[in-house]
């Protein structure tokens, strides 16, 4: 089955983050069972464009800047424009990643508008919005992919009325899909403690709240490293006048964004994960450092915080305090080796890849079962 997974953006370092790393985990896991997935995306960041992401075929387009103030939301191509056409017609499924934008928004008009199968997922990146711009692709877009996609995935109840809401009816070909990851090997204990943020700097992630836990922490374990990895949307330099003001600049490294192959290699090294953003939906970076046996200190706004706390897989908590709190507790080696174990476990039991891409090759049929006289042309 020829699969085109359409995403807005792919970089180096992976900037974009999740919808990115799901739709390549998805195609990888489709291949693996011999299928023909291929991603399709603006890029930024290469000199030479690849013609393959982490062993998926791809065809990336570098971005223009239509509208530099909406900032993703206006990147562009007008050669992936011009293909898109093509693209779809050779597919026997079209899965775009959805988002108010320029590229994935396209994507879906046009597989609409070929009679493609066409299943959407949405990230948690489509919720009711009053800003005019929001409300003026909705109207002139959004609205019809929602309600006319042969199937529509999402992570959580939330998100799913989030949806609804966005589309203003019900939508009885919505079905829940949960992010999928390869279990890797359970890592060592490190021998000096690790405390890793792996993500975008940006405000709604909160990494100056990561750097306020320093000092408690710190106070119980002083050879504590704190580990600040990602791409900067804007929130470095606040992150590190913080640390300054806190004197735990010594304590701290600064690696910038990382390529998927190094980002698990720095999760394996971690003793504890910490995510203290608010309204993630399902944050694949949890779901990878537990993949690793690393253990999560997530919000209670996470959507996977329930999952972590039922299953001791790591703690919960909303303010600078809890969050210090915990992950002072998590670098106890007996409490990490437990919620190491915990991590683990959780994730080869419920968000193993191979599960999800058995959930989505039923999605998959569905929709091509929807345009019974449809052939994909070679």
């Amino acid at each position: 089955m020829r699969v085109l997974h359409v995403v807005t953006l792919h970089t180096p370092e992976n900037a974009f983050g999740g919808p990115t790393r799901v739709a390549l985990n998805l195609a990888r896991g489709l291949n693996a069972r011999g299928g023909r997935a291929r991603l399709v995306a603006l890029a930024d960041g290469f000199d030479d464009l690849p013609d393959a992401v982490e062993d998926v075929p791809a065809r990336l387009y570098r971005r223009r800047r239509l509208a530099p103030a909406l900032e993703v939301s206006g990147i562009t191509s007008l050669a992936l424009g011009a293909d898109l056409p093509r693209l779809v017609r050779r597919a026997d499924v079209v899965h775009v990643h959805l988002m108010r934008d320029l590229v994935t928004l396209p994507a879906a008009a046009v597989a609409l508008a070929a009679g493609a199968p066409l299943v959407v997922q949405t990230h948690g990146m489509v919720d009711p919005s009053s800003k005019p711009l929001a409300r003026f692709f909705d109207a002139l877009v959004v609205r019809r992919v929602l309600r006319r996609a042969d199937v529509l995935l999402h992570l959580t109840d939330e998100e799913r009325d989030d949806v609804r809401a966005t589309a203003r009816t019900a939508l009885p070909h919505a079905r829940r899909l949960v992010n999928g990851v390869e279990l890797q090997p359970r890592r060592p204990l490190p021998q000096a403690p690790r405390v890793l943020y792996l993500a975008r700097l940006q405000d709604r992630k909160r990494p100056e709240d990561f750097v306020r836990c320093m000092p408690a922490v710190l106070a119980q374990h002083p050879g504590a490293r704190f580990v600040l990895a990602g791409s900067d949307s804007g929130a470095l330099a606040r992150t590190l006048a913080v640390a300054d003001e806190l004197g735990v600049r010594d304590s701290l490294d600064v690696l910038g964004g990382l390529p998927h192959d190094e980002a698990l290699a720095e999760l394996a090294r971690a003793s504890v994960y910490v995510l203290p953003s608010v309204g993630e939906t399902f944050p694949v970076s949890v779901l990878e450092a537990m993949a690793c046996g690393v253990p999560a200190v997530v919000t209670s706004s996470n959507g996977l915080a329930p999952d972590v706390a039922e299953a001791g897989a790591g703690a919960v908590g909303d303010d600078v305090p809890t969050l210090a709190a915990a992950v002072a507790r998590l670098l106890d080696a007996d409490a990490n080796d437990a919620a190491s174990r915990a991590a683990h476990a959780l994730v080869a039991a419920r968000y193993s890849i191979d599960a999800v891409v058995d959930e989505l090759a039923h999605a998959y049929a569905d929709a091509r079962a929807a345009h019974p006289a449809r052939r994909a042309t070679a």
